[in-house]
């Protein structure tokens, strides 16, 4: 009976499951696009279209969540799956991965937008992550964040071209935003400079460097009172700001789809007397009610995959020339 109690409790022991791997937020591996700040709760990404991505082994993979938040995971360069409302530890694989070394992209949409780590099959581990060189910034208002899209940042043009082009992409732009800081509208002249949306944290820009930055910044203005005037002096200024931080990256002046401060945009551009700082037309892109979510305001998912189509090939030669 004794001989029979001690094979079973080395049987016990033996048939006990491994721990599973934990990857916290600060492994080397991970690689992180757009504007991170890590803190005591985990990583957190700033501005829209900001994403993670990682390489693994095993055959599963979670993402470890500390309240209720809304994400998209692509596993495998595939569609990227909505998670809504989730919280702990999220499973992302409800059918077991074939055996080998698989990719994860994670992207926030809202709700508690903190990455605190990634849990993997006893024994698996991440794996060096090799992001594309090159990346495209888009500065704008809620057309450039997506609104009224049906996975807003990510179905918004920028995330689509970059998506088009095979390289990183972030979005710094909010919902109802400006050029000119005005009365109930933030400036982007002053906040794209900043971490977050909001708050007056400036960014650390040796961080990354963009290759390219398109900026789609006007069709709010004009309902807040900024002069023709203003509106010309502040784009000069936050073109030649955005210079002084990425020294070597081309920049492009989108024009508004409502065709605002056309004449001050294209002045803007003269003004600076560079050559890496460049108009882009929008004439005849998109049609009014059939291109648009609201009539002639937000393209809808449509809308935004025909500026794609513009605008991927007037940017890929900055790119890749």
């Amino acid at each position: 009976m004794r001989l029979f109690l001690t094979i079973a409790a080395v049987a016990s022991v033996s048939l006990a499951p491994a721990a599973a791997a934990d990857v916290p937020v600060t492994d080397a591996n991970l690689a992180y696009t757009g504007r991170w700040t890590t803190e005591s709760a985990g990583a957190v990404p700033h501005w829209a279209g900001a994403y993670v991505t990682a390489k693994f082994t095993g055959t599963t993979v979670k993402v470890k969540a500390r309240a209720a938040v809304n994400f998209y995971a692509s596993i495998d360069n595939g569609p990227d799956v909505f998670f809504a409302g989730v919280k702990g530890t999220v499973p992302l694989t409800p059918s077991a991965l074939p055996a080998g070394t698989h990719s994860l992209r994670l992207s926030y949409r809202s709700g508690d937008t903190i990455f605190q780590g990634l849990g993997l099959d006893a024994g698996a581990s991440t794996a060096p992550v090799t992001p594309p060189p090159k990346l495209l910034e888009f500065v704008g208002d809620s057309i450039t964040y997506g609104a009224l899209t049906s996975k807003l940042a990510l179905s918004a043009y920028g995330w689509q071209v970059g998506e088009r082009l095979g390289v990183r992409h972030k979005q710094i732009a909010r919902s109802g935003y400006c050029l000119v800081a005005a009365s109930g509208c933030v400036g982007q002249a002053a906040q794209f400079f900043r971490t977050d949306s909001t708050g007056d944290t400036a960014w650390d820009f040796t961080r990354y460097q963009a290759t390219a930055v398109v900026i789609n910044l006007g069709t709010n203005d004009a309902g807040h009172g900024v002069s023709g005037p203003a509106f010309q002096a502040a784009y000069t200024k936050l073109l030649r700001d955005i210079r002084a931080k990425y020294p070597n990256a081309t920049l492009f002046a989108f024009e508004t789809l409502k065709k605002r401060y056309v004449t001050e945009t294209k002045n803007a551009v003269a003004a600076t007397g560079d050559p890496k700082v460049r108009f882009i037309t929008t004439e005849g892109w998109l049609t009014t009610g059939m291109d648009y979510a609201d009539g002639d305001g937000h393209p809808n998912d449509g809308g935004h995959t025909k500026i794609a189509d513009r605008l991927a090939p007037i940017l890929a030669p900055a790119l890749f020339a």
